[in-house]
């Protein structure tokens, strides 16, 4: 009569076994998928990935023919972008992990392939295919989701280079999704992907890739910007902004200064932010800082403790007694003309003079997650002709700091930022006097602006027509 007894324990065991397997499935992001599952799931077929590998190297779209190969559907394929460099010392751990996740042709260290090479002779050899009746390399081609492991310059740099395919009209664009190896990470956590570089990354990695196949996506807007100014002064651009051939000048904008007979041109876009002022002197203070002497930031945590102190240093909380202070208010060099919402009209908006710094932001996230923008009561919106703001809506935010220490109020919700525009077109005059520079930086990329007195320099910015596509992470 006590033979059920071992049957009964077997079946607790087995149901233990059963509850012990499934915890080693879930993680902080939800359900875990089996690796060979999702292996199977990202990973393209062996011709596919071998032609697109060798026609980047080679730079010949025309070499990546080969014999096909009979496979099944390919569910969902996926391009990882990879800075190597970024995420202190896991970048190359991270590389070999996502290697193992797919197939490692499918992994681009942007060290050594860049995101145009990619989308020329990677997706141009996918094209070709295509165009030759394969069906699985359409398909491929037609599914592909991009993943990019990197901060907020890295990510820009990618949409960058995949909003080329618009304008040459070889849609669909890929959507990308984000995994923050970075410092701030605004564009990670304004769709979902989180701030940091997850503590157990091993596990994160796998689950964001399976995220990234699964989740919907929404759009961002992308902002051009044109500088401008007299030829024959040395601008030492950073890698956002490309020299470019002289550009017709819009002269309906009344401006100040004179504009030089002959100019030079420098374009670039941004997605998150542009700003003027003491933010990005210290910007550009630290990122020369960081290049002489690297082995000083080792990770987010060090590059922000180093920041804060560069910030004092520079003056940006302790102004140094000067015989005007108001020469470092942005007034005495700045005039600024926007657009309004579904206007083509020019408006000159008055400077606040003790405003030291001006952004314009597209993302609610600013400085590591930070809203400066702050969310607005209705009346007060109604009052100033502000509408909400979104990532989407075809309007930058614009507003100001005093100095660092009205900023650090502002990041914090103790009050609020100068607000001073909302913009679908901005256009910035800038004139030295006193001033011989200015500094400016977009995206965390700052740059050192040369000014001169009889001659003004502008910079312009609106919207590029066309919206990336961004994977929603949560």
């Amino acid at each position: 009569m006590e033979s059920p007894a071992p049957e009964t324990t077997v079946n607790t065991m087995t149901v233990r076994r059963s509850w012990v397997d499934s915890m080693k499935r879930c993680s902080l992001s939800g359900i875990s998928i089996p690796k060979e599952e999702l292996k199977k799931r990202i990973t393209m077929p062996v011709y596919l990935r071998v032609a697109m590998r060798y026609s980047i190297s080679s730079k010949d779209i025309v070499a990546c023919d080969g014999e096909k190969s009979p496979v099944g559907e390919v569910e969902c394929p996926v391009v990882v972008f990879i800075n190597s460099k970024s995420g202190g010392r896991h970048g190359p751990d991270l590389m070999a992990r996502l290697q193992d996740l797919m197939g490692q042709e499918q992994v681009f260290d942007l060290q050594d392939v860049r995101p145009h090479e990619f989308v020329e002779y990677g997706l141009g050899c996918l094209e070709k295919f295509a165009a030759n009746g394969d069906n699985c390399a359409k398909e491929t081609r037609e599914r592909l989701r991009i993943v990019v492991a990197g901060g907020d310059g890295t990510v820009g740099w990618v949409l960058g280079c995949l909003g080329e395919l618009d304008k040459e009209g070889r849609n669909p664009v890929p959507p990308t999704a984000i995994i923050p190896l970075g410092t701030g990470n605004d564009l990670s956590r304004s769709f979902g992907w989180g701030g940091s570089f997850p503590f157990s990354w091993r596990a994160a990695i796998k689950n964001t890739l399976d995220k990234a196949t699964r989740a919907p996506t929404s759009y961002l807007d992308s902002w051009k910007l044109l500088i401008s100014m007299p030829s024959g002064e040395n601008l030492d651009t950073p890698h956002s902004l490309k020299q470019t051939e002289e550009v017709v000048f819009d002269q309906d904008v009344e401006i100040q200064g004179k504009l030089a007979e002959k100019v030079s041109c420098y374009q670039g876009v941004f997605y998150n932010y542009f700003s003027i002022g003491m933010d990005a002197q210290v910007a550009y203070g630290f990122h020369h800082l960081r290049n002489e002497k690297p082995y000083l930031a080792q990770g987010p945590i060090s590059n922000k403790i180093i920041y804060s102190g560069y910030s004092c240093k520079q003056g940006w909380f302790f102004t140094p007694c000067m015989t005007d202070p108001g020469l470092r208010g942005l007034k005495n060099i700045l005039r600024l003309h926007v657009k309004r919402q579904n206007s083509s009209e020019w408006e000159l908006v008055p400077i606040p003079s003790s405003v030291r710094s001006i952004v314009a932001l597209n993302l609610h996230s600013y400085a590591s997650g930070r809203n400066p923008w702050g969310k607005l009561k209705p009346d007060y919106m109604e009052k100033k002709g502000f509408v909400e703001a979104h990532a989407d809506d075809g309007l930058l935010e614009v507003f100001g700091f005093k100095h660092g220490w009205h900023a650090s109020f502002v990041m914090v919700e103790l009050i609020s930022a100068k607000h001073i525009a909302q913009a679908a077109a901005i256009r910035f005059e800038l004139r030295g006097g006193a001033w011989k520079k200015a500094f400016l930086q977009m995206d965390g990329e700052p740059w050192k602006q040369p000014l001169k007195n009889e001659f003004s320099t502008f910079v312009d910015i609106e919207r590029v027509p066309f919206r990336s596509v961004m994977i929603n992470g949560g």
